[in-house]
């Protein structure tokens, strides 16, 4: 299979891009990237518990628009950026601790529009929230 990456892309360069935002306040974690998929996690502690101990259903949203928006970005052409039109979740299993880990992968990657699904896993591997987000690509946007 061909990357569908069209900017250089790497571990390094998304932690960097991500000190000082909330995906470092929460503790999220870029893990790896594939021809064709990007994985990332969230801890499930104090910061991300809502008052029931349970990890907040927000936070599932956050990770998703993560790594749904990195993988839009780094697949689109040089010059060229991407903001969220839509998102939607389906939490299916609540977590108290640990890790969710989300792996985003294309459904469709066109010139104005892309779509990503993030499938979310418990450290079991259940699945634990299924999201899809969808981004409206601008061109000469630097």
């Amino acid at each position: 299979m061909t990357a569908i990456w069209k900017k250089p892309i790497s571990l390094d360069a998304l932690r960097d891009k991500a000190r000082h935002t909330a995906i470092e306040h929460l503790g999220i974690e870029y893990l790896e990237i594939g021809d064709d998929y990007l994985v990332g996690r969230v801890p499930v502690d104090h910061r991300t518990h809502q008052p029931f101990g349970l990890l907040h259903g927000g936070i599932s949203v956050v990770l998703a628009e993560t790594l749904g928006s990195v993988g839009a970005l780094f697949s689109s052409p040089e010059g060229w950026r991407c903001v969220g039109l839509d998102i939607n979740a389906n939490h299916i299993r609540g977590v108290k601790s640990g890790w969710v880990t989300g792996t985003a992968k294309p459904v469709h990657i066109g010139r104005m529009t892309q779509v990503w699904q993030i499938d979310m896993v418990n450290d079991e591997g259940k699945l634990t929230c299924v999201s899809r987000i969808t981004m409206a690509m601008l061109e000469n946007a630097d």
